[in-house]
Protein backbone atom coordinates (compact mmCIF):
# COMPACT_ATOMS: atom_id res chain seq x y z
CA UNK A 1 0.00 0.00 0.00
CA UNK A 2 1.06 3.35 -0.85
CA UNK A 3 -0.18 6.23 1.41
CA UNK A 4 -0.35 9.76 -0.17
CA UNK A 5 -2.73 13.06 -0.82
CA UNK A 6 -5.82 13.55 -2.27
CA UNK A 7 -5.68 17.91 -2.96
CA UNK A 8 -8.90 19.75 -4.43
CA UNK A 9 -7.81 22.72 -5.44
CA UNK A 10 -11.31 23.81 -5.73
CA UNK A 11 -11.77 24.13 -2.45
CA UNK A 12 -8.91 25.69 -1.15
CA UNK A 13 -8.77 29.34 -0.30
CA UNK A 14 -5.00 29.55 0.35
CA UNK A 15 -5.90 30.37 4.11
CA UNK A 16 -2.76 28.72 5.48
CA UNK A 17 -4.64 26.89 8.08
CA UNK A 18 -2.98 23.97 6.85
CA UNK A 19 0.57 25.31 7.17
CA UNK A 20 0.62 26.76 10.20
CA UNK A 21 -1.18 23.44 11.83
CA UNK A 22 1.99 21.54 10.63
CA UNK A 23 4.26 24.09 11.97
CA UNK A 24 2.42 24.19 15.02
CA UNK A 25 2.06 20.36 15.28
CA UNK A 26 5.89 19.56 14.83
CA UNK A 27 7.62 22.65 16.86
CA UNK A 28 8.05 20.58 19.59
CA UNK A 29 11.26 18.12 20.18
CA UNK A 30 13.34 19.83 17.05
CA UNK A 31 15.25 22.21 18.89
CA UNK A 32 15.00 25.61 16.54
CA UNK A 33 11.96 26.39 14.76
CA UNK A 34 11.00 24.26 12.29
CA UNK A 35 11.00 25.01 8.76
CA UNK A 36 7.82 24.54 6.64
CA UNK A 37 6.86 21.04 6.14
CA UNK A 38 3.92 22.50 4.32
CA UNK A 39 3.55 25.43 2.42
CA UNK A 40 0.94 26.79 -0.13
CA UNK A 41 1.69 28.04 -3.43
CA UNK A 42 -0.28 30.66 -5.07
CA UNK A 43 -0.71 31.16 -8.86
CA UNK A 44 -2.60 34.21 -10.49
CA UNK A 45 -3.72 34.13 -14.24
CA UNK A 46 -5.93 35.90 -16.58
CA UNK A 47 -6.44 39.57 -17.06
CA UNK A 48 -9.65 42.39 -15.75
CA UNK A 49 -12.07 41.51 -16.03
CA UNK A 50 -11.64 37.92 -16.13
CA UNK A 51 -8.74 37.16 -13.49
CA UNK A 52 -8.11 33.78 -11.71
CA UNK A 53 -6.32 32.36 -8.64
CA UNK A 54 -5.60 28.89 -7.63
CA UNK A 55 -3.71 27.77 -4.73
CA UNK A 56 -1.88 24.13 -4.50
CA UNK A 57 -0.83 23.11 -0.74
CA UNK A 58 2.14 21.58 -0.76
CA UNK A 59 4.50 19.08 1.26
CA UNK A 60 6.61 16.05 0.82
CA UNK A 61 4.09 14.18 -1.58
CA UNK A 62 6.27 10.75 -0.50
CA UNK A 63 6.81 9.46 -3.79
CA UNK A 64 6.98 6.42 -5.46
CA UNK A 65 10.63 6.93 -6.80
CA UNK A 66 12.01 9.51 -4.36
CA UNK A 67 14.67 11.67 -6.49
CA UNK A 68 15.77 12.63 -2.26
CA UNK A 69 16.28 9.51 -1.10
CA UNK A 70 19.29 8.72 -4.20
CA UNK A 71 20.35 12.53 -3.83
CA UNK A 72 21.20 11.94 0.29
CA UNK A 73 24.81 11.15 0.86
CA UNK A 74 24.42 9.10 3.84
CA UNK A 75 21.36 7.67 3.50
CA UNK A 76 19.37 9.51 5.72
CA UNK A 77 16.02 9.23 4.06
CA UNK A 78 14.56 6.72 3.37
CA UNK A 79 11.02 4.99 2.40
CA UNK A 80 9.13 2.51 4.68
CA UNK A 81 8.40 -0.45 2.92
CA UNK A 82 4.79 -0.82 4.49
CA UNK A 83 3.33 2.28 3.28
CA UNK A 84 5.76 3.91 1.19
CA UNK A 85 6.02 6.98 3.43
CA UNK A 86 9.32 8.83 2.98
CA UNK A 87 11.14 9.32 6.43
CA UNK A 88 14.03 11.19 7.40
CA UNK A 89 16.43 10.19 10.40
CA UNK A 90 18.02 13.51 11.33
CA UNK A 91 21.04 11.66 13.17
CA UNK A 92 22.43 10.36 10.06
CA UNK A 93 21.73 13.94 8.43
CA UNK A 94 25.01 15.87 7.63
CA UNK A 95 23.45 19.50 7.82
CA UNK A 96 23.08 21.62 4.87
CA UNK A 97 26.10 23.40 5.35
CA UNK A 98 28.37 19.67 4.76
CA UNK A 99 26.57 18.64 2.43
CA UNK A 100 24.79 21.09 0.72
CA UNK A 101 20.96 20.48 1.15
CA UNK A 102 21.45 18.17 -2.22
CA UNK A 103 18.34 16.47 -1.10
CA UNK A 104 16.11 19.99 -1.61
CA UNK A 105 18.30 20.58 -4.55
CA UNK A 106 17.15 16.97 -6.43
CA UNK A 107 13.44 17.20 -5.24
CA UNK A 108 11.48 18.27 -7.82
CA UNK A 109 9.01 20.01 -5.06
CA UNK A 110 11.40 21.04 -3.09
CA UNK A 111 10.33 19.31 0.00
CA UNK A 112 12.68 18.22 2.10
CA UNK A 113 13.47 21.64 4.55
CA UNK A 114 15.55 23.03 6.61
CA UNK A 115 15.76 25.13 9.54
CA UNK A 116 16.97 28.85 10.08
CA UNK A 117 20.26 27.48 12.22
CA UNK A 118 23.99 26.86 11.14
CA UNK A 119 24.19 23.31 9.18
CA UNK A 120 20.62 22.61 10.10
CA UNK A 121 19.43 19.12 9.40
CA UNK A 122 16.98 17.81 7.23
CA UNK A 123 13.41 18.03 8.35
CA UNK A 124 9.98 17.16 6.23
CA UNK A 125 6.69 16.30 6.44
CA UNK A 126 6.16 12.10 7.59
CA UNK A 127 2.43 12.21 7.05
CA UNK A 128 2.03 12.84 10.90
CA UNK A 129 3.19 8.99 11.99
CA UNK A 130 1.94 9.82 15.28
CA UNK A 131 -0.64 10.76 14.69
CA UNK A 132 -1.37 7.61 12.22
CA UNK A 133 -0.58 5.58 15.02
CA UNK A 134 -3.02 7.33 16.98
CA UNK A 135 -5.86 6.41 14.23
CA UNK A 136 -5.96 10.08 13.29
CA UNK A 137 -5.31 12.00 9.60
CA UNK A 138 -2.39 14.39 9.43
CA UNK A 139 -2.93 17.37 11.67
CA UNK A 140 -2.64 20.10 7.68
CA UNK A 141 -5.83 17.31 6.91
CA UNK A 142 -7.69 17.87 10.24
CA UNK A 143 -7.04 21.63 10.11
CA UNK A 144 -8.16 22.76 6.86
CA UNK A 145 -11.61 24.11 7.18
CA UNK A 146 -12.46 23.95 3.36
CA UNK A 147 -11.82 19.96 3.33
CA UNK A 148 -9.58 20.81 0.46
CA UNK A 149 -6.85 18.00 1.98
CA UNK A 150 -7.35 14.14 2.33
CA UNK A 151 -4.30 11.51 3.06
CA UNK A 152 -4.74 7.92 3.09
CA UNK A 153 -4.54 4.80 0.58
CA UNK A 154 -3.78 6.42 -2.46
CA UNK A 155 -5.13 3.47 -4.62
CA UNK A 156 -8.52 4.55 -3.09
CA UNK A 157 -8.06 7.69 -3.76
CA UNK A 158 -7.68 6.97 -7.65
CA UNK A 159 -10.61 4.72 -7.52
CA UNK A 160 -13.17 7.58 -5.51
CA UNK A 161 -11.63 10.71 -7.11
CA UNK A 162 -9.51 9.52 -10.99
CA UNK A 163 -5.68 10.08 -11.30
CA UNK A 164 -5.44 13.80 -11.48
CA UNK A 165 -2.24 14.79 -12.11
CA UNK A 166 -1.88 18.11 -13.07
CA UNK A 167 -3.56 21.29 -11.79
CA UNK A 168 -2.91 25.30 -12.27
CA UNK A 169 0.50 25.65 -10.17
CA UNK A 170 1.30 21.89 -9.74
CA UNK A 171 3.71 19.92 -11.88
CA UNK A 172 2.89 16.29 -11.96
CA UNK A 173 6.80 14.54 -12.24
CA UNK A 174 7.06 11.78 -14.31
CA UNK A 175 10.12 10.81 -12.94
CA UNK A 176 9.38 11.27 -9.13
CA UNK A 177 5.94 9.82 -9.53
CA UNK A 178 4.64 11.77 -6.38
CA UNK A 179 1.77 10.05 -4.12
CA UNK A 180 -0.79 12.46 -4.89
CA UNK A 181 -4.29 12.45 -6.48
CA UNK A 182 -5.22 16.55 -7.39
CA UNK A 183 -8.30 17.85 -8.59
CA UNK A 184 -7.53 20.99 -11.01
CA UNK A 185 -9.10 24.02 -10.36
CA UNK A 186 -10.85 24.43 -14.03
CA UNK A 187 -9.12 27.33 -15.80
CA UNK A 188 -11.25 30.59 -16.02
Amino acid sequence: MQKGFYFDQTRCTGCDACTIACKDWHEDGLGAEPANWRWVVELETGFYPNPSVAYSSLSCLHCAQPSCIDACPTGAIRKRSEDGIVVVDREECLGKDQCGALCQLACPYGAPRFGPEANAKVQMCDLCLDRWAEGKLPVCVAACPMRALDAGDLEEFRQKYGDGRQAPGFQYSETALPSIVVKAKPHA
